[in-house]
């Protein structure tokens, strides 16, 4: 009998929930939480859901488990068919993407992502860069962002690097606002933008205005602690809610469908053992 649930498999559920069933959804390289995710509102609530599979591009797979990298044939496997990179993009840019998913070394707090470069006037460190986010955040009906790297320990000398920032060095892909402050919808883009932000410490949404702002809480974190982890000001709108945990059966779901546990590498060491009751 399961009687509680890690962290990665409570963010699991909760990216999971911000798919809805009919829309094409996409994600690429890099994360099995998503990837699980992806899968698991395929075999609940978004039974009708679209399924584009990471690097191979493959339509509706049933794949046995999930592999140590999303770049495995065995991820695309039992799939209808499968895309080029170029009907993908076509997709997005006809506004047939209904839901795609981005992350970043940092997220501001309109929702733009930057995993180019740190340092703005000289560089600190090169990162890897879009692929294709870049077109993909201004195309893309809604975006869900996540990042398992919202808790920001102090160093040595008391000095906090935070992954939620007020302004991005660089900014890779598009949230709310530009760097120069204008709205997205001044550009013309098809794209509505940054509507979910699933983190290690709670769930956000985006006000009218663009900005995040903090809809709910894991049971174990409070609103004080998202404060002290967040480079922005923290935005509620009244309550700020206690995020649900995933049912017995979705924690089942998760776990057969990753076997080897590949989502843990994505959880920081620190919140490996943080457990919650299930629902």
């Amino acid at each position: 009998m399961i009687h509680d649930c890690s962290l990665g498999e409570f963010m699991i559920a909760a990216i999971a929930r911000t798919i809805e069933d009919g829309k094409l959804a996409f994600h690429g390289f890099g994360s099995p939480l998503v990837q699980l995710a992806m899968h698991v509102a395929k075999r609940t609530h978004a039974p009708n859901m679209v399924l584009i599979a990471g690097a191979t591009y493959g339509v509706d797979p049933d794949p046995p488990f999930l592999a140590p990298t999303s770049n495995d044939w065995v991820m695309d496997r039992g799939a209808s068919s499968s895309l080029d990179i170029e009907e993908l993009f076509d997709l997005a840019a006809a506004g047939r993407m209904g839901r795609m998913f981005l992350s970043g070394l940092q997220i501001d707090k309109w929702g733009n992502c930057n995993v180019t470069r740190l340092g703005k006037s000289k560089l600190a460190l090169k990162l890897p860069g879009g692929g294709g986010g870049c077109n993909l955040s201004c195309d893309v009906q809604h975006l869900t962002l996540w990042t398992t790297g919202h808790r920001s320990p102090p160093d040595s000398a008391g000095k906090r690097r935070f992954r939620l920032v007020e302004v991005c060095d660089f900014v890779t892909n598009l949230g709310h606002r530009t760097a120069d402050g204008r709205d997205r919808r001044e550009l013309g883009h098809r794209g509505q933008g940054p509507e979910w932000l699933v983190t290690d410490l709670g769930l956000f949404d985006f006000d009218p205005e663009g900005h995040a702002r903090l809809q709910a809480l894991y049971p174990d974190i409070t609103v004080e602690e998202v404060r002290e982890n967040t480079g922005f000001e923290v935005r509620t709108a009244g309550p700020v809610a206690v995020l649900p945990a995933p049912d017995r059966e979705t924690v089942a779901l998760i776990r057969r469908l990753d076997p080897l546990r590949v989502h843990e590498h994505e959880i920081r060491p620190d919140d490996r053992g943080r457990r919650f009751a299930v629902a």
